[in-house]
């Protein structure tokens, strides 16, 4: 088994119009043992910007707090919230400092950033566990059912969703997917990021 599939869990962000959403399972498993259903891979970083990391659910953890620190650094230093790709970037060069010894995460990003007119535009990204970016302008995954969750959302997934047509794209194929994966599932939680605010919602899925 490989040590990215020992704690199971998916994460997957998809682009709307105006608008991003970035989902998860809850689940945290010892291999097929499931430990916990309340296990939260998606993180805010700022009011406009998540982070979701699959992987090793102790790197996860420690990651979280470490790019919660150099955030908070980039704020104090720069005076002013960090933009999405400003983040991508951080989140890779964080990585490639641990190459040789690597965190056993894959980060997957999505946030909105603010134009010179003032529009909001979508962002996402995802990197694999040395920092290797992956931008995309539909949707990103990573995790144990990133197979499976590319597979339904090429079915699903449309350019210019509406926030709630988003949230019911990116909520039907988190649980369709992960339902075909023994390594995640048991309800997922889905954020939707628009330029006045964030939606959270948590979703039931099976628990077999």
């Amino acid at each position: 088994m490989s040590i990215m599939e020992y704690n199971g869990g998916s994460v997957i962000a998809m682009v709307g119009k105006g608008c991003v959403a970035i989902g998860s399972d809850l689940r945290l498993g010892n291999q097929a043992l499931t430990v916990a259903t309340n296990f939260e891979k998606v993180f805010p970083v700022t009011d406009r910007i998540y982070l979701g990391m699959s992987g090793l659910a102790t790197d996860v953890v420690t990651l979280r707090e470490q790019f919660r620190f150099r955030v908070n650094m980039y704020t104090i230093k720069e005076e002013r919230d960090i933009e999405p790709e400003a983040f991508a970037h951080l989140v890779s060069s964080t990585l490639y400092e641990r190459r040789f010894g690597p965190y056993f995460i894959e980060p997957v990003m999505a946030g909105l950033w603010k134009t010179q007119k003032g529009e909001h535009k979508p962002y996402i990204a995802a990197a694999d566990l040395i920092g290797c970016l992956n931008f995309a302008k539909d949707f990103v995954v990573a995790g144990t059912a990133s197979e499976k969750l590319f597979g339904v959302a090429e079915g699903l997934w449309e350019p210019d969703l509406e926030p709630e047509d988003l949230f019911e794209t990116i909520s039907q194929t988190l649980l369709n997917g992960v339902d075909r994966d023994a390594f995640s599932g048991w309800g997922a939680i889905i954020h939707v990021i628009t330029p006045d605010k964030v939606i959270t919602r948590t979703l039931k899925g099976r628990m077999d």
